[in-house]
């Protein structure tokens, strides 16, 4: 285990029958516990081929996709916590779309009282999801009662569970303007970088609400400003940014209706114990030789 071992960790590899040894040519699993210290890792996987499996430590790999490009042999697993921090995630990106709905930001900025009476209920309305991944199907899960309407826009376009409908990417265009709220929940590749533009918030209703709740560099940073300041959309809310931190003085901190919130959807109190599951549950799987659970494919990113 690296570059850190907290007891809460250690736990779940002994409790699954796992034993934690120094690295060296005895080890063949590695749990990986930084998301920013790539240059060690490949060190650690140059030094030891014997390795066959790594554990990562978050849902997206697109800190390690030049290692994971370069690395990934066959008889060398990579796993990452998708699917775990679904819960936490889905949960902050209901809220960020509740708020923007109810008009918080403009609301939260007041300094009088504002007797216009704003606000659109989430009930009986459209949701387009752009991902497929356990955040987008938790998602679906929790927006169930609201009797939403979901759309799901996923690279293969293989019917989601729970969702109403099913595109693929190629389609996203064709179902943005009937969106009331359209949430970005997929991973970052080559792919998938700036998937929202311009042009995609021009098709979007000025009644939408937008929210990005996976990473910054999947939307148009400059086009989401320019979207804001003409007054096209209800709103829009981001947990991720790009670049990260978002500077001081950065246009998307005064932007009209702009809701940010740094990286906190899934914090390390609550992601330590989900993570930490899936480290038990994977070391368990691996001694027993079964499938392993966020097996990544180093050729899609993911």
């Amino acid at each position: 285990m690296a570059p850190k071992q907290p007891d809460i960790f250690t736990q779940a590899v002994t409790t699954s029958g796992g034993e934690l040894i120094d690295l060296g040519p005895d080890t063949r699993g590695l749990i990986w516990l930084s998301n920013s210290r790539v240059g060690p890792l490949d060190d650690v996987l140059e030094a030891n081929p014997q390795l066959n499996w790594v554990q990562l430590p978050w849902a997206g790999v697109d800190a390690f996709s030049e290692l994971l490009a370069r690395r990934g042999r066959p008889g060398l697993i990579f796993t990452s916590a998708k699917g775990c921090f679904a819960e936490p995630v889905a949960e902050h990106a209901i809220m960020l779309a509740q708020a923007l709905l109810r008009y918080l930001p403009r609301r939260a900025r007041a300094t009088s009282w504002d007797s216009t009476f704003l606000g659109i209920s989430m009930y009986n309305k459209r949701l387009v999801i752009v991902g497929a991944g356990g955040v987008a199907r938790e998602i679906i899960r929790l927006v169930e009662p609201y009797r939403v309407h979901v759309t799901i826009v996923r690279r293969s376009g293989v019917p989601v569970p729970g969702a109403h409908l099913t595109v693929s990417s190629d389609q996203l265009r064709d179902v943005l303007p009937d969106a009331d709220v359209v949430i970005v929940a997929a991973a970052l590749t080559t792919d998938t970088r700036n998937i929202i533009g311009r042009e995609e918030f021009d098709l979007m209703k000025p009644s939408a609400a937008f929210v990005n709740i996976a990473r910054g560099a999947l939307v148009d940073s400059v086009a989401l400003v320019e979207t804001l300041t003409s007054g096209h959309l209800v709103g829009a809310a981001t947990d991720v940014t790009d670049p990260e931190p978002l500077p001081d003085g950065h246009p998307l901190w005064t932007a009209p209706n702009m809701l940010i919130t740094p990286h906190m959807a899934d914090t390390p109190e609550m992601t330590a114990p989900l993570l930490a599951e899936r480290v038990r549950r994977n070391v368990a799987a691996y001694l027993a030789g079964r499938p392993l659970e966020g097996v990544v494919d180093p050729s899609l990113g993911y």
